[in-house]
């Protein structure tokens, strides 16, 4: 959507901040999400140019429909679409705030504008993150 470093940094450190309340709930350690199945995953999920999560993401982004992104795959499965579901589904279970994780799910299964989510993060208050 043309944001720059600062914006994929911020949403980066939210996004770890935000996976690690949720696996902190549900019995994780917090040290393991600091580590490479953590940090590690996400910073290579969000900028590796072979990630189909980051392929699925910058086509929402250009306004791409999801059938159409997911069936251009071939095959290959992005998890992130799946894993979205299911951590909300934890959160709702746990009370766990997840706003990115809210805002892919209203992206992939209401059709919501990727810029107003996007939106709607950035003007979010700034917390412990």
């Amino acid at each position: 959507m043309g944001l720059g470093y600062n914006s994929a940094a911020a949403l980066i450190t939210r996004g770890i901040a935000e996976i690690t309340r949720l696996a902190v709930a549900c019995g994780g350690r917090r040290e393991t999400l600091a580590g490479l199945s953590g940090v590690g995953d996400l910073v290579l999920t969000c900028t590796g140019s072979l990630s189909r999560n980051r392929t699925v993401g910058e086509a929402l982004g250009q306004g791409r429909n999801l059938s159409e992104i997911l069936d251009s795959l071939g095959g290959k499965v992005a998890e992130g679409v799946l894993t979205t579901r299911a951590a909300r589904g934890l959160a709702r279970l746990h009370s766990i705030e997840m706003p990115i994780a809210e805002q892919m799910e209203l992206i992939l299964d209401e059709g919501k504008d990727p810029r107003e989510a996007i939106k709607s993060l950035m003007l979010r208050p700034g917390k412990d993150e």
